[in-house]
């Protein structure tokens, strides 16, 4: 499995706070059946600024420790960017790294609201050719109150992550909500954890796979896991939505009217 969106760093937000911490987060990560990390340290939250180099120097000395340990885990840069004035800017001089170095790129919005200018970076970013991604969208209470507000991001060409976290209800009962019913509008393409730590906020990531196969298929499961795979491969990926009730097609056939959207 692939976890995109992970704060395994050390020393550099408010994750993994020294090597011994992302080591232990790595075991962990293995341990939940986890082959491959995205490290997206925070930046340009107004609190922590990494920059591209700095995020792929680390990230090189950890996969060399992780050789030295035996740990089977192989990580890539990225970087958890929030929405700011200098982002297109920032983007054309190397500052900022996409997931992987694929065209997918993780962005974080402000917890209360959706911002103004959020439907003009979507589209500029697709301009680009590049392939934003929502981190967490159901911990923003804008689109908690307004999920519309999602919907009209992906209809423009957003993705969406949400977190195993949220769907599992460690946030509380009101994110738990709101996590599966985005699921279940199809406007959500990828599961992660968002790891800060091997214990508090760990890995959870087969435990939500496992919760979203028996709430609405294995299918559905393996859809999340797949798309988490061909974005490794800078690939298209593909969303869901659950049929409505009483509909008479056949079970595969919904399947593949669920998955069929593309973007």
């Amino acid at each position: 499995m692939l976890d995109l969106h992970c704060h395994i760093l050390p020393g550099i937000d408010d994750g993994a706070a020294d090597w011994e911490t992302s080591l232990k987060m790595a075991r962990a990560a293995a341990d939940d059946g986890i082959t491959g990390i995205v490290a997206t340290p925070h930046h340009a939250n107004g609190r922590y600024d990494n920059e591209a180099a700095s995020v792929r120097a680390l990230t090189a000395e950890l996969n060399e420790r992780l050789r030295e340990e035996g740990i089977p885990v192989t990580v890539y840069s990225g970087q958890e960017i929030r929405v700011h004035r200098d982002f297109l800017s920032s983007l054309e001089s190397g500052r900022l790294l996409t997931v992987a170095d694929t065209r997918y790129i993780l962005i974080e919005m402000p917890a209360s609201e959706v911002p103004k200018d959020m439907y003009e970076l979507v589209y500029e970013l697709r301009l680009l050719g590049m392939r934003p991604i929502i981190a967490h969208p159901e911990r923003n209470a804008g689109i908690v109150r307004v999920p519309r507000q999602l919907r009209e991001l992906v209809e423009a060409g957003a993705y969406a992550q949400v977190t195993s976290h949220s769907l599992l209800g460690a946030f509380g009962r009101g994110i738990e909500k709101a996590a599966w019913s985005l699921c279940r509008q199809g406007l959500i393409h990828f599961v992660a954890n968002d790891a800060h730590h091997p214990v508090q906020r760990g890995f959870r990531l087969n435990e939500a796979y496992k919760q979203i196969g028996a709430t609405f298929g294995e299918e559905w499961a393996s859809m999340y896991k797949r798309n988490a795979r061909m974005l490794l491969h800078d690939e298209e990926v593909q969303s869901g939505e659950l049929p409505v009730a009483g509909t008479a097609a056949s079970g595969w056939q919904r399947i593949r009217r669920w998955f069929g959207h593309r973007h």
